[in-house]
């Protein structure tokens, strides 16, 4: 087994320091009511009280979002001060990228040593999402209305500017998935006989109560401070109970039928980024050392998302000397089943040992704290398997693939 070196040895993920909110999917819950952004953050410092953490241990916020959100302009300082301690910070997004690329931006900062605690809050809300307007000199109106969700998801602008490329869907993301299963050659039958796999494994770690260690029920208020409701479970999630079910949906392009693609949905995420001994005093597990080893992001032709995934890995194996036998843990953003089978085509990678406490696609894609939920649940999958390197990746829009290594030992486990 090959060993690797952490690219930011300084840095540190205290464990069990991490949880979010359960995602419900789009309009399905009280969340699509309320300001997401200050949501996230009043509800930050109650994630972490589960771990005995306080804000007032931190000393940087970075947060990340996709979707506009009320006073943005005024990003993680004001996302603090609504969390109750008032921190500097910065705010980023990239797509579905966006929270591993908050994880890894937070591990940079601990590495240069100019902050040694920093949080990582991660939000979105796609219910209720908003339009805007922009000057367009380039169209005879003028101006376009962009509906931040629909408008996006539906068209990418680098693929081209037809307009009956847009009309006819050739530029959507569900176009792109249908192209790659194409180019793959990739067949309907294993697309649907592994998203019924998928879906088994979610609700297996689910009815065993797995996602309760960093899923939390949390109350939704209203401006008034009163009830509007609770958001307690992944709603929306269908059950499965056969693979006909997935054999009998009709296919939205090649090898894109409904229970093979993620949803829209809203929620919050946040962890921690730390010093070696910031780590030890805050993890309720100080004996647990998580290191990010490396990470990469790849960009493959326009219109094949799905395979820069598997590109992006190919990447960091070769750049960390790593390979797919080295690597104990793998999950992944997945918005379409088509993502993991080619992956599986690319590294030569059997997906049944991928995601084994459930994946974006079958428990719903708010993009900005899609991929912390993902990296938690590997590194506690990774911790509960007494340690090894987790693998974590995912899409993000413009043909982008993200992916990170993150090596979780045990000093009272042996590894």
């Amino acid at each position: 087994m090959n060993d690797a070196t952490a690219v930011y040895p300084k840095a540190y993920i205290p464990y069990g320091t991490w949880g979010g909110s359960w995602f419900p999917a789009w309009h399905t819950s009280a969340l699509a009511e309320v300001d997401i952004a200050r949501f996230a953050a009043e509800a930050m410092p109650y994630v972490l009280s589960k771990s005995k953490v306080r804000m007032d241990q931190l000393d940087y916020l970075i947060s990340g979002s996709t979707i506009p959100w009320l006073y943005k302009f005024w990003t993680s300082p004001y996302l603090s001060h609504s969390g109750g301690h008032r921190l500097p910070g910065f705010h980023l997004e990239q797509a579905c990228a966006t929270g591993l690329q908050a994880i890894i931006k937070a591990s940079a900062q601990v590495q240069s040593g100019s902050h040694n605690s920093v949080g990582v809050l991660t939000f979105d809300k796609t219910s209720n999402s908003p339009a805007g307007v922009f000057p367009n000199q380039g169209t005879y109106r003028r101006t376009e209305v962009i509906s931040d969700i629909w408008d996006n998801f539906g068209y990418d602008p680098s693929t081209g500017q037809s307009g009956f490329k847009q009309a006819t869907g050739e530029t959507s993301m569900i176009a792109c998935a249908g192209r790659t299963a194409r180019k793959y050659k990739l067949d309907f039958k294993e697309v649907a006989e592994m998203s019924f796999y998928r879906y088994q494994q979610y609700f297996a770690a689910k009815d065993a109560g797995i996602l309760n260690k960093y899923l939390f029920p949390m109350d939704i208020l209203d401006v008034r401070g009163m009830k509007m409701g609770e958001v307690n479970d992944d709603i929306g999630v269908r059950r499965y109970t056969s693979l006909d079910q997935f054999m009998g949906e009709r296919q939205l392009d090649t090898c894109v039928a409904a229970g093979g693609q993620t949803h829209a949905s809203d929620g919050m995420f946040t962890m921690l980024v730390t010093t070696e001994e910031k780590a030890k005093q805050l993890s309720p597990r100080p004996e647990i050392c998580i290191q990010l080893i490396g990470a990469a992001e790849f960009r493959t032709q326009a219109g094949f998302m799905p395979e820069s995934t598997g590109l992006a890995v190919k990447q960091l194996l070769d750049r960390t000397g790593l390979t797919m036998n080295d690597i104990a843990t793998v999950y992944d953003h997945n918005p379409f089943a088509v993502n993991d089978l080619v992956f599986s085509k690319l590294l030569d990678y059997d997906w049944h040992n991928m995601n084994d406490t459930g994946c974006p696609m079958i428990y719903g894609h708010p993009q900005g704290p899609t991929l912390v939920r993902v990296t938690v649940e590997a590194l506690e999958s990774t911790v509960t398997k007494g340690g090894g390197y987790a693998l974590v990746f995912g899409c993000a829009a413009g043909d982008v693939g993200i992916a990170a290594i993150f090596k979780v030992t045990d000093s009272k486990g042996g590894n």
